[in-house]
């Protein structure tokens, strides 16, 4: 009888266990901002199943995805960067120069791997010039990217005069408009570098640097982890990341435009906070910036389907933007007092 009493203790002890366990799995799950977004993306998409018919189709749907493909690519670049407590206004010229120039140099012959490299290259020093002048002269990432937003976007006037390069060959769009079961390129692009750079975030240690330069970054001189060369890193692997959206984003169109990637840092940066990244740095994930990522692409997408004024997108990205910062300093306070 007694062997029977202590193997039912035994086992409610340990259900009891299990459902504490799951319970605060519950909570910590519920307690991330990814959980909250990923809630509101999903009732978006349930709402907008009722608003438009055209919701679930397979062109919008398709549609919706190639938009996020790019923003996605970029979003984990800035996550990463942002983590460790920089961000980089430049981006979107970025993506519009290298547009440009691999599109110049496909149009005058030059092999298409080669053409890539090169124009990936280019991209690597745009980076190591913007953390060198941010790491060993300290200026301010601000000033630095934003006077790169406006250098790169006259050189890319300057190089082109104000035209577009078209007639870029079968070969240099297919980068961008090839198929694999069905779907698009930019996507598959997208998808890789999502999943690569959660687990680098995640699992690697000298990734995993950011977040303890972000959250102290005295204390991680003092810890031994070489700052300056993690932050120029950073910013190399940015640009160069900027670099092949723009090629994928030129392959894809078939043609490179000067305007290419105008505004595109104030949506990848909005995403990433959206997503749970700091301004003061050390957090976010590259999940949470794919999910802010998804959430302004959907916003856009309703925009078109409900037929909502396009002058009103810029407007709410901002309003978004605003919001996203403002519960990020609230969040900060609420810890501070606890």
């Amino acid at each position: 009888m007694k062997r029977v009493v202590s193997k039912l203790n035994h086992y409610a002890l340990r259900e009891k266990k299990w459902a504490m366990n799951t319970l605060n799995l519950v909570k910590e799950l519920t307690s991330q901002r990814e959980f909250g977004i990923l809630c509101f993306i999903i009732g978006t998409f349930v709402m907008m199943s009722f608003a438009s018919p055209y919701f679930w189709t397979r062109t919008n749907m398709h549609s919706l995805l190639l938009a996020l493909s790019v923003q996605s690519i970029l979003a984990v670049g800035m996550m990463n960067l942002m983590v460790s407590g920089g961000f980089d206004l430049s981006i979107g010229s970025v993506v519009g120069l290298i547009g440009v120039t691999v599109a110049l140099l496909v149009r005058n012959g030059v092999p298409v791997y080669l053409a890539v490299t090169v124009s990936l290259l280019i991209g690597a020093l745009i980076g190591l010039f913007n953390g060198l002048i941010i790491t060993k002269v300290g200026m301010n990432p601000f000033i630095v990217t934003l006077a790169g937003l406006n250098l790169f976007r006259g050189l890319t006037y300057v190089v082109t005069g104000g035209q577009q390069v078209t007639q870029l060959g079968e070969a240099f769009d297919n980068i961008g408009q090839g198929k694999f079961l069905g779907i698009q390129a930019p996507i598959w692009y997208a998808i890789i570098f999502v999943v690569v750079g959660e687990i680098m975030l995640r699992k690697s240690w000298y990734f995993r640097q950011n977040y303890y330069i972000g959250g102290n970054e005295d204390a991680a001189r003092r810890c031994g982890i070489s700052v300056d060369k993690v932050k120029i890193l950073n910013y190399v692997l940015m640009s160069t990341i900027a670099a092949f959206a723009g090629i994928v984003l030129t392959a894809r169109m078939g043609a490179a435009t000067v305007y290419c990637g105008t505004g595109m840092e104030l949506r990848v940066i909005t995403a990433v906070i959206i997503g749970g990244a700091s301004l003061r740095g050390g957090e976010g994930t590259i999940f949470g910036a794919f999910l802010g990522s998804l959430l302004m692409a959907l916003i856009i997408d309703i925009f078109a389907l409900l037929g909502i004024n396009v002058y009103w997108q810029t407007f709410t990205i901002g309003a978004i933007l605003l919001l996203a910062v403002l519960v990020d300093i609230l969040s900060m306070k609420k810890r501070e007092r606890t």
